[in-house]
């Protein structure tokens, strides 16, 4: 093999994996975050495209760094939907890796979303801070759903948005009252007349992205004093599963989060679960 192709080969890996990612944009219509995703996995693959590659390749992903479990399922799920893309399912049957774990999410309780919620950071953009906490509870919306909210998406009178989800699939979710007011206080006051479409603005004045959201999150769980990790999906967690707590019927529940099926949403019926079991182990004579 001449000291040139490997080179070669890595150049034509890039271009087919390129033209996947766009398959997957235009045909298949994934969320830009997933297709990012797919991306950073599949950079690591240069080729060539033989058993020995792959496997070498899947071995690398389980013992070469620390990831999750779950990352590599994703990768391994890039790699196979790849190679089926290439016309290669021969290869694709010699993607092996764990399943993803089916972990039960972490709520906050009651008392920890209020304390969150109220926090007073005394930030100069507290009533936009909390408009959006408010707000990531009152929809259980994803991150990259809050971060490209737009105006017009929201409708306070009849007290409902419109969001985007994963592939880009629309749902309409009713906003709580609280939130509501939040919002008008924040729109009618520290917003001002920024020119932009989004409803959560940065302090220059454009859209507030995924990673500015992560941090003002946790900079409230640190100032309301919260143990553990606490992350804007946690409040999505907390939305479904308070939901289900107090009776809400699952079908209801999937629909405001934007759930394809039915079985993703019912992890949230596991949680209430386990938490009746730890109420009746301490409170019952025989538990």
């Amino acid at each position: 093999m001449g000291p040139g192709r490997p080179i070669l080969v890595w150049r034509l890996m890039k271009d087919k994996i390129d033209e996947f990612l766009s398959y997957l944009e235009i045909e298949c219509g994934l969320s830009r975050n997933t297709i990012l995703a797919y991306g950073r996995d599949l950079r690591g693959f240069t080729g060539p495209l033989t058993r020995p590659a792959i496997q070498d390749f899947m071995s690398g992903l389980m013992t070469g760094s620390r990831r999750r479990a779950s990352s590599i399922a994703r990768a391994s799920a890039a790699l196979r939907s790849f190679l089926k893309f290439l016309g290669r399912e021969d290869l694709a049957q010699f993607v092996l890796a764990p399943k993803k774990p089916h972990l039960l999410p972490h709520p906050l309780d009651g008392g920890q979303v209020k304390d969150l919620l109220e926090t007073d950071t005394q930030d100069r953009l507290s009533t936009r801070d909390r408009a959006m906490l408010e707000l990531l509870y009152a929809c259980g919306l994803r991150v990259s759903e809050i971060s490209t909210l737009k105006l017009n998406d929201l409708n306070l009178d009849a007290a409902y948005l419109r969001c985007f989800g994963k592939g880009s699939k629309e749902r309409v979710v009713p906003i709580g009252r609280k939130a509501v007011d939040a919002l008008r206080e924040y729109l009618g006051g520290d917003r001002g007349d920024a020119d932009c479409e989004f409803v959560f603005v940065s302090s220059k004045g454009g859209r507030l992205v995924r990673e500015s959201i992560w941090r003002i999150v946790q900079k409230h769980a640190r100032h309301a004093a919260l143990r553990g990790r606490v992350f804007p999906h946690a409040l999505r967690h907390s939305f479904a599963t308070h939901l289900v707590e107090g009776g809400a019927d699952l079908r209801y529940v999937q629909e405001m989060l934007g759930h394809s099926k039915i079985s993703t949403t019912q992890i949230y019926t596991q949680v209430d679960r386990k938490r009746l079991l730890a109420v009746h182990r301490k409170f019952h004579p025989r538990g």
